[in-house]
C-alpha cells in the first residue's frame, strides 16, 4: 500500500528531502512540524511519511519500534513512490528515521536516485550504553551526508563522536548544549531552542543546495 505523504512545499523548491520520524513519535509531532516548516521557508520541499508500525497507532494498534534493519524496504518503497523529482532528492530523518535512511543511502546514491543524506540527531548508541555503537556502516559511507547533533545528545555527544571512525563523506553540524531534540539549556548555552532549530534548517538548506 502506498505511504501517506505529508508535504511542506515552497513555491520554487531547490531540493526535496524525505524526512522520516523517530522511533517514538509520528510524522506530524510538534518537532517534525516545526522542522518541516523551517526547511520549507528556506526552499526545501519536505516529504514526510510514517513506517507501518507508527501508522498503525492511528488505528489504535500499538507496537514497539522494530529493529531499524527491518524498515529498509519501507523506506525504499517511499523513494520509489515519489519517483523523479524536479529538484535534487535527499533522504534522512529524525533519530531512527535518519539511521534507517543511512543504511540504504549508498545503494540509492549509486543508482542516481538521491543526491545526499541528512540525519537530525543520529542515534550513535543507546542512551547510557556507549559500548553499543551503531557506526559500522558509517565508516565506508560514500553518500554526501550531513549530521546535525546536539553536543550533549545522550545518543552521541561531541566527545563520543570524536572517538569514532567516520567516513570523510560525513559532515557534522553541532548545536551547542543541544539534547537529542537539539534543545539547549538557555542559561548555560545562551541559545534558545528556536535558534537551534533555525540553525539546523540553515545548515540543511546550505548542504542541500550547494
Amino acid at each position: 500500500m502506498p505511504a501517506n505523504i505529508l508535504w511542506n512545499s515552497p513555491q520554487r523548491p531547490r531540493a526535496t528531502l524525505v524526512l522520516a520520524h523517530g522511533a517514538g513519535a509520528p510524522m506530524d509531532n510538534g518537532w517534525m512540524n516545526d522542522m518541516a516548516a523551517l526547511l520549507a521557508e528556506r526552499g526545501i520541499r519536505v516529504a514526510r511519511f510514517e513506517f507501518e508500525y507508527m501508522a498503525g497507532r492511528r488505528q489504535g494498534v500499538r507496537r514497539p519500534p522494530p529493529r531499524a534493519d527491518t524498515l529498509l524496504g519501507e523506506y525504499r518503497a517511499v523513494v520509489e513512490q515519489l519517483g523523479r523529482q524536479d529538484a535534487p532528492l535527499f533522504i534522512g530523518g529524525k533519530s531512527m528515521g535518519g539511521r534507517v535512511a543511512s543504511m540504504i543511502a549508498d545503494e540509492l546514491h549509486d543508482a542516481g536516485a538521491i543526491a545526499g543524506l541528512v540525519c537530525l540527531g543520529y542515534p550513535f548508541h543507546p542512551p547510557e550504553k556507549p559500548e553499543q555503537v551503531r557506526t559500522a556502516h558509517l565508516l565506508g559511507l560514500r553518500t554526501p551526508t550531513l549530521i546535525c547533533q546536539g553536543t550533549r545528545d545522550p545518543f552521541g555527544t561531541r566527545e563520543d563522536v570524536a572517538g569514532y571512525l567516520l567516513s570523510d563523506a560525513i559532515g557534522m553540524h553541532w548545536l551547542e548544549d543541544g539534547d537529542h531534540d537539539l534543545r539547549p539549556r538557555k542559561a548555560i548555552s545562551g541559545f534558545t531552542f528556536r535558534e537551534h532549530l533555525a540553525s539546523t534548517a540553515d545548515a540543511v538548506a546550505a548542504f542541500a543546495t550547494r
